[in-house]
């Protein structure tokens, strides 16, 4: 995994792209906290990171797009599936040195607090916590860029498709209340839910037999729950929808100076999903 993860690194900085999307960043961090720390005289540095998780939504697409994509375009990937190293160390060096070109950044961040400290009121602890929330949050957003990364071998498709999940993470607790309400209108969403989970899973396992089961159990159990307990699906898709808004967690360590423990265990287990699931999308391709 070391070999994969020196060799991954070494790659975006080759390229180019490691510096570009540092240099993106720091510039953006600078702006921000000029026009928010230094100019208006928020004592928060929060403020800086809540204007910069729109702008990862930018960068992280162009820092992934290539993980797996550009090594299926070109055919190296064979090279790698028939090396003697699990595809599993595989995935977590490629994803470690992308968690590495987008802490830099993040560490140089670190300064900020203590440049509001030097300047006048500070909350160094509330500062930190929320930088390591934004840190945790920009991982998730990385494990979703190489999950699609394995998808496709166009690098566009992976960027766009990547751009377009953050964005829809991003306006998620506003969409939520568009959502229906009724019983009825849960079930269905719930249906719809479902369908979309067990496409997934076909997708990575290509075993239809499986799918038409796991579908087939699903619209029973459900189904069957409605005409028991019809009560239990109301509001029942709203509830769940607003339990998995991503950007909550950052959010309660950015507006409210809340330390959710549970957050930032809840991205980690996320982190881990996708990784897994990048794994098994592989997999699929190696005995394919």
């Amino acid at each position: 995994m070391a070999a994969i993860y020196r060799r991954e690194l070494k790659s975006y900085f080759q390229s180019m792209t490691g510096y570009v999307f540092i240099a993106f960043m720091v510039l953006f961090i600078g702006i921000y906290f000029m026009a928010y720390n230094m100019m208006s005289g928020y004592p928060y540095f929060s403020y800086t990171l809540s204007g910069m998780v729109t702008i990862i939504m930018i960068g992280i697409p162009v820092l992934t797009m290539r993980s797996f994509a550009d090594d299926r375009k070109t055919k190296t990937d064979q090279l790698l599936l028939t090396s003697p190293v699990s595809v599993g160390k595989i995935v977590a060096g490629k994803y470690l040195s992308m968690v590495t070109v987008f802490a830099v950044p993040v560490l140089l961040s670190c300064l900020c607090p203590l440049i509001i400290k030097m300047n006048g009121t500070a909350h160094l602890k509330a500062d930190y916590a929320a930088i390591l929330a934004f840190f945790l949050l920009g991982c998730v957003y990385i494990a979703i860029g190489m999950f699609i990364s394995s998808l496709t071998e166009s690098q566009i498709i992976a960027a766009v498709g990547t751009f377009g999940i953050i964005l829809l993470l991003i306006l998620w607790p506003n969409l939520v209340g568009f959502l229906p309400t009724t019983a009825l209108g849960s079930l269905i969403g719930f249906f719809l839910l479902w369908s979309f989970a067990v496409l997934i899973v076909n997708r990575i396992t290509s075993h239809n037999g499986l799918a038409v089961i796991l579908e087939a159990v699903g619209i029973i159990v459900m189904a069957g729950l409605y005409l028991i307990k019809k009560g239990l699906f109301d509001r029942a898709l709203t509830s769940v929808m607003e339990k998995i808004a991503i950007t909550g967690v950052f959010q309660n360590f950015a507006n409210h100076y809340i330390f959710d423990a549970g957050g930032l265990v809840s991205y980690i287990s996320i982190i881990f999903l996708l990784v897994f699931l990048t794994v098994q999308s592989i997999e699929k391709r190696r005995w394919s």
